[in-house]
């Protein structure tokens, strides 16, 4: 991959405030530089949460023609409402905005996403509304029972595209925690910054969900028609309150943690640097099918993203890298990595510890695994819940040494022998491979694949994680979570992990 300096690229945000033309003219350098390079792909990580953030909000404010969102959680706190409120200025300013969120954790209030679905620049679209969106609790319940597996086959993907010219992908979610921002918990994570080529077939992947059945528009679903779905209306009078209530509180300091402002505030300056350098060379961008597979009554299945991932594997011959934030092996898995160690790959993993992780029923999987794991030969670390690594990953460590927040990890990478990387959604369990929807990018540059397994390693050294094989890092933990995911492991929850 030939790689080249962008500064200049951001450079030109040095300023208050970006006029039309300003943006205009930053885009024209970026077609440029996809035309110098016909059939290749730029990439630059992101792996820290407020260069992230900036990342995000610099693509929002400079599309021009449109915007192409796909998200698994979107909260209404800080980063959420500052994201739909940028959205809003988009569309304000003529650029087409589309949006699927998935059903089982959005966290927005019904008015709200009824009246930015009102715009006539915006359309919202729900994946697989089985839980939240329009749907009362009787109706919830109902389909528990009636559609096990549809209830769980969940929109995992994380995407955002503008002018069908850059996109951002990777593990980060629309929620304080995934940029460093949350006072209590926050994440370890990574996305990729995308230009060129692989574009393409990201917004391919986009329409394919966007014309699904599985994908309703949001002012079908509050309808009100019978007694399953809710009813909501809104006045072309209220609508517009919304609107200008959302853009009084994205405006109103008081409303958002200084720190956060603060970060938007300085964009124009932190842009720049973000990144010295993009690598361009080839890219290739891998997604499921909605819907992941065509199994409708058992809980397994595969998909296209758990079969690329696996030929990855396969194909090492010297090492394995992976960061995931949750490792529950399925017997399919289990024998991927046993014909791994069979070649003498060597496979080393990190994941989250118990004194890290955010959901104990997937960590009561990895528990139950964790001894048969390590006599396989597996190599693995568990992320401590105080990195040492903490203070240079989050910008904002300083303010919070006092009381800093939970550090845990939510990075989903795969490194094969230190020539490809995989940067996307996919977490090393049985959700992911059977259940959830994934996407992610396969870049083939050794400097790139290198620096993401440098960065793993610094994860996984001493001050920042711990051996399993030699350490007990559940003592860390309180007996009552040690009690409650003994729990977990005595349920038959696997394939739902």
């Amino acid at each position: 991959m030939q790689r080249i300096p962008v500064a200049a690229l951001f450079a030109m945000l040095a300023g208050t405030t970006l006029p039309a033309t300003a943006a205009d003219a930053d885009m024209a350098y970026i077609d440029t530089q996809i035309a110098a390079h016909p059939g290749s792909s730029g990439v630059y990580l992101l792996d820290k949460g407020e260069e992230a953030l900036l990342a995000r909000a610099w693509l929002a404010g400079h599309a021009r023609e449109s915007i192409e969102v796909q998200y698994f959680i979107w909260s209404t706190d800080n980063i959420g409402i500052l994201a739909s409120e940028a959205l809003l200025r988009a569309a304000e300013r003529g650029v087409r905005v589309r949006v699927i969120v998935d059903d089982l954790l959005i966290d927005a209030p019904d008015r709200t996403l009824l009246a930015l679905a009102r715009h006539p620049n915006v359309e919202i679209r729900i994946y697989n509304p089985k839980h939240s969106v329009g749907t009362p609790t009787h109706k919830r319940l109902l389909n528990v029972f009636t559609d096990f597996r549809g209830v769980n086959q969940r929109m995992h993907d994380k995407t955002l595209l503008v002018d069908g010219k850059l996109a951002i992908t990777g593990g980060r979610n629309m929620a304080d925690e995934y940029y460093d921002y949350d006072q209590a918990y926050n994440f370890r994570d990574r996305d990729a910054l995308v230009l060129g080529e692989a574009v393409k077939a990201m917004r391919a992947s986009f329409e394919r969900f966007w014309d699904s059945p599985l994908s309703v528009p949001v002012e079908e679903l509050y309808d009100g028609l019978g007694l399953m779905q809710k009813r909501v209306t809104l006045t072309d009078a209220e609508v517009q309150q919304v609107y200008r209530e959302l853009h009084a509180y994205a405006g109103a300091p008081e409303n958002f943690a200084p720190e956060v402002r603060a970060a938007i505030d300085a964009m124009p300056r932190a842009f720049p640097a973000l990144a010295a350098q993009i690598a361009w060379g080839p890219v290739e961008f891998i997604s499921d099918t909605p819907g992941k597979n065509g199994q409708r009554l058992g809980l397994g299945g595969g998909g296209l993203t758990s079969a690329a991932l696996a030929r990855l594997v396969d194909d090492a011959r010297e090492e394995v890298v992976i960061q995931s934030p949750y490792l529950v092996l399925s017997d399919a898995a289990m024998e991927l990595f046993g014909r791994a160690r069979a070649r003498g790959v060597r496979v080393r993993i990190s994941t989250n510890s118990l004194a890290s992780t955010d959901n104990l029923q997937a960590f009561s999987g990895y528990r139950s695994q964790r001894r048969r794991l390590l006599k396989m030969g597996l190599e693995i670390r568990e992320y401590r819940p105080d990195p040492a690594v903490q203070r240079e990953v989050m910008q904002r460590y300083a303010a919070l040494k006092d009381e800093a927040p939970v550090f845990a990890l939510h990075a989903k990478t795969l490194v094969v022998d230190s020539q490809v990387a995989y940067i996307g959604t996919y977490n090393l369990d049985p959700r992911s491979e059977n259940l959830n929807t994934e996407v992610g990018v396969i870049v083939r540059d050794p400097a790139l694949a290198r620096a993401v397994c440098a960065a793993i390693e610094t994860d996984m050294a001493p001050a920042n994680s711990w051996n399993p094989a030699t350490d007990d890092p559940d003592q860390y933990v309180s007996l009552a979570k040690r009690s409650k995911v003994r729990f977990w492991q005595l349920m038959p929850i696997k394939p739902l992990l």
